[in-house]
């Protein structure tokens, strides 16, 4: 062990009568460990945000959107229609309607759950504060599909649901807005004309706007969630068929500047058993809904996961890409301190031959060009690992791309650093051990 901890410090003081030298050996080493540390963090930032996403939208879900037709494409639809008799007819459709969540319920054997909404903007008023905001009709399974838990109160009751009670839900930002000081449980908000009593409360969800943007929903921390019913009784039912609406579709002109929103329903959300047939069951929805719509295609059929799946695949060929050019600057750097060492071991002939005739064996000689290999090595992985987590501090800042650091890639980077140190010191330490003692002595 003695003779070890001298080679040892005979290698470090090696390295401190080259600073510049050894410096410069190990900038290949910074540099490779500085970039795998920067890539692992920016593509584990990026699964992360991907897995956020997906918590987001809930597992096995398919989203239906209702769309409203334009003018234009109604135009569209004349045209191609080619008959005198419908040219000046606008296409019939119903609308996204709860009819139509019922017959996909009890047609598909393997839907889990279905959970329509409806979005209504209106006027928040409570204890002389006027804010805007939307009331959301829903049922308890749209809590359940979006893992939106309550921080107090209840979920809606049968009755609730059945009768159209004046009840609601708030979210913790509409808490924040009216309640702040107080437990709104119990107290009643006043939503457009309509006065509702606060049954709960639900727990802040945490989601970046980037997220949100993406995946197209709402900040629900800022709704208050109605009972469907409710918001068909007491707020507005677009599906009913009013005076105003039979003038409106009496009017041609008007029918062309008019984009009417005649959907029931803005959009439900169907949860599948088995992951593997979302696509198919996204296809049978698809089809049931243009039968029941006359084949008037104004809806949209989105399946979230598999697009954030595919993201995610994308992520991961990038990410190794990435590594591969990071493990690629670690070889190169490990191939220069290879080459440095054996023009060291040129340089230190009459070094190695001293030492040889003073005692030094072939293991000693060794060891001591070894652990210079290795503490340049580990030396530049240091620096590297700074190097890499402020590169993605900085990136994360600048760009806003979400960058995570983890232990285990700080690791993997020591780790790495240390076995190229190890490996490509090997060749020049057996070679300046198999240097002739009398040879390395007469040597210039």
């Amino acid at each position: 062990m003695q003779r070890v901890i001298f080679n040892f410090i005979l290698a470090i003081e090696g390295i401190s009568a080259n600073k510049l030298r050894s410096f410069l050996t190990g900038l290949g080493i910074v540099f490779g460990v500085a970039a795998v540390i920067a890539m692992l963090a920016i593509g584990t930032g990026a699964k992360q945000s991907i897995l956020d996403q997906m918590k987001l939208i809930g597992a096995n879900n398919i989203v239906v959107q209702s769309k409203v037709k334009t003018g234009d494409d109604d135009d569209q639809g004349q045209q191609s229609s080619g008959s005198a008799n419908t040219k000046n007819k606008k296409p019939y459709s119903p609308g996204l309607t709860l009819l139509d969540v019922e017959a996909i319920e009890g047609a598909l054997p393997n839907v889990e759950k279905i959970s329509p909404e409806i979005v209504l903007p209106t006027t928040v008023i409570q204890s002389a504060k006027q804010e805007k905001a939307r009331c959301v009709g829903v049922t308890n399974a749209f809590f359940e599909l979006n893992v939106m838990k309550l921080e107090k109160g209840q979920y809606f009751h049968h009755e609730h649901i059945e009768f159209g009670r004046p009840v609601c839900i708030i979210g913790k930002n509409i808490q924040t807005k009216f309640f702040p000081n107080d437990d709104p449980v119990g107290k009643q908000i006043k939503c457009g004309n309509t006065w509702l009593t606060i049954i709960g409360i639900l727990k802040k969800r945490k989601a970046s706007k980037e997220s949100l943007q993406n995946l197209g929903i709402r900040d629900y921390n800022d709704d208050i969630y109605i009972p469907v019913s409710t918001s068909l009784i007491r707020f507005k039912d677009r599906a009913k068929i009013t005076k105003d609406k039979i003038g409106n579709n009496n009017d041609d002109d008007n029918n062309n500047k008019t984009d009417d929103n005649y959907h029931q329903i803005d959009r439900f959300v169907v949860r599948v058993t088995d992951s593997k047939t979302m696509q198919a069951t996204a296809d049978l929805v698809a089809r049931i809904l243009k039968r029941r719509h006359l084949d008037v295609i104004d809806f949209e059929i989105e399946v979230p996961e598999l697009l954030l799946e595919q993201e995610q695949k994308t992520q991961e060929t990038f990410n190794m890409v990435l590594a591969a050019i990071a493990g690629i600057s670690l070889l190169v750097g490990g191939i220069g301190i290879m080459n440095i060492m054996l023009a060291s071991v040129l340089e230190r002939i009459k070094e190695i031959g001293v030492r040889r005739s003073l005692g030094a064996n072939q293991r000693d000689i060794i060891l001591q060009f070894l652990f210079e290999a290795v503490f340049i090595s580990l030396i530049g992985g240091l620096i590297g690992v700074l190097l890499g987590v402020g590169a993605a501090k900085t990136v994360s800042a600048s760009s806003g791309i979400p960058t995570i650091v983890s232990f285990w890639s700080i690791a993997l980077a020591f780790g790495v650093s240390a076995t190229i140190g190890l490996v490509f010191g090997i060749f020049p330490a057996r070679k300046a051990a198999m240097q002739d003692p009398i040879k390395a002595l007469r040597s210039d």
